[in-house]
């Protein structure tokens, strides 16, 4: 027997195997934070749960784990952008004599489909942390002949794919002759990867200075449990990146921002060598470039400080990031100077004035607002600010309505991170809810970071003078 051998990169451990069906998952090596709560989230959302006979290692490309059909580790696949590719395991071992013991004790009833004469198949090489030659990807085929394959090599569109994986560990600078574990598997599907190009933001019609990550957007969508027929809010719809990643997965979508300008397309282009905005660039303009148009609901002119939504639960999800202060300033409308003013005037208040809107008051806002309009069992995903030398987990915002899910953190400079926050509702709203988080110890322990945008530039601005010390 001899198939066609293709070399590419993967690592992860071994596990006892019980009765199938178990399945590998080959993810990507970035985002690594987010890929357990992204899978675990997709599993939920086709209605089974994360499980595992094993230790998961976050930092593995190579996941076991124990999903009841293929038809839902195909589901994941269709959503996933932290996975490449999902394989039904047949054999895994530390060894090669392990490996080929393991798959001589595969129930033959489960092989035998796929094996048929008048079938098809080809067999990749993927070797982790390693670069294989060619005779030693041919060398690990054929010693594979006692598995009873009938059918016929077809290299450009075979039947059935199957994989030999090995993994070298993650040190490049110390690779082991012999792999630490070994996989086999029949290739099942692979995840959605190409997204993170064809949304690139690069290509992106309508784009601000905070525009977010294409990889990153469909990770929160992930997060949320966006589905089909949805309805998803953000708050702080900005050039509405995040509604594009939500439409894509069937969502109908819609958003807020306080400015203007940005809503309605107009103003100052963020682009280089491009001085004012085109007619092509506002968020419905986004959203038709992908052929998503008619999930789009509308996006106003609002303040997040101030509730706008009539008392009803409105939403399956609420995705947003909200500004920090850095490149996008924190601003709500008008100061209680000016409330006090119009009041007095008797006129109905219409403030453009805005002032100063706190990083602890945006996100308390935020909360109490995902936990009125949220359906019960929706998520509010969003980017929380923190500066590391003061970081605990006791920071996060908290609300008796809201059950925390998943916090993960991506690095923005050696000081600073944002975490992605995840949160699910559990207790429907009542009025008494709204401020009695604001009562609790923890409440007060972000409002530390109201100087997160002072915190942030005294780093940059101590790095720039060191530098211009050591020069």
């Amino acid at each position: 027997m001899r198939g066609w051998a293709e070399h590419s990169m993967g690592s992860g451990g071994a596990m006892a195997r019980g009765p199938p069906p178990y399945y590998l998952l080959l993810l990507a090596q970035e985002n690594l934070e987010f890929r357990l709560p992204e899978i675990k989230s997709l599993l939920s959302l086709c209605g089974g749960q994360f499980s595992s006979q094993q230790e998961i290692c976050i930092n593995s490309p190579f996941w076991i784990l124990n999903i009841p059909s293929e038809e839902m580790a195909r589901g994941l696949m269709k959503r996933t952008v932290c996975a490449k590719s999902i394989f039904e395991l047949w054999g895994q071992g530390k060894s090669a004599e392990e490996l080929y013991t393991s798959l001589k004790n595969y129930p033959m009833e489960k092989m035998v489909p796929y094996l048929q004469s008048n079938s098809t198949y080809k067999i990749h090489i993927h070797a982790f942390n390693k670069t294989l030659t060619q005779e030693e990807k041919i060398k690990r085929i054929d010693a594979l002949e006692f598995l009873p394959f009938e059918g016929k090599v077809n290299l450009k569109n075979p039947e059935h794919i199957f994989w030999i994986l090995e993994d070298y560990g993650m040190d490049p600078n110390n690779i082991p002759e012999e792999p630490l574990d070994l996989y086999f598997g029949r290739w099942i599907a692979d995840g959605q990867r190409e997204l993170i190009e064809s949304y690139s933001v690069k290509r992106r019609h309508f784009i601000g200075n905070t525009s977010m990550d294409a990889c990153l957007s469909f990770i929160m969508a992930n997060h949320g449990r966006v589905k089909a027929n949805d309805v998803v809010f953000d708050p702080f719809v900005g050039t509405g990146g995040l509604l594009i990643s939500s439409a894509r997965f069937g969502a109908y979508v819609c958003g807020t921002d306080i400015d203007y300008n940005t809503v309605h397309g107009l103003g100052k282009a963020s682009r280089k060598n491009q001085k004012w905005r085109g007619p092509d660039e506002n968020i419905r303009a986004n959203l038709r470039q992908y052929g998503l148009e008619k999930y789009y609901l509308d996006a106003l002119v609002s303040d997040a400080s101030k509730p706008i939504w009539r008392k009803e639960m409105l939403f399956d999800a609420i995705i947003t990031d909200p500004p920090y202060g850095i490149r996008e300033a924190t601003r709500r409308t008008g100061s209680q100077k000016e409330i006090l003013k119009a009041t007095e005037r008797g006129t109905e208040n219409h403030i453009s004035i805005s002032s100063n809107y706190h990083l602890s008051d945006i996100f308390f806002d935020l909360l109490n607002s995902a936990a009125e309009y949220l359906v019960m069992g929706g998520r509010l995903v969003y980017w929380l600010p923190v500066y590391k030398p003061e970081y605990t987990e006791e920071i996060i915002p908290r609300h008796p309505c809201l059950k925390l899910i998943s916090n993960c953190e991506q690095m923005l400079s050696s000081h600073t991170s944002r975490r992605l926050i995840t949160m699910e509702k559990v207790k429907e709203f009542e009025d008494n809810d709204q401020y009695s988080h604001l009562l609790d110890y923890q409440s007060l322990l972000y409002k530390g970071h109201n100087a997160f945008r002072e915190k942030y530039f005294s780093g940059v601005t101590k790095r720039i003078a060191k530098e211009e010390k050591d020069n």
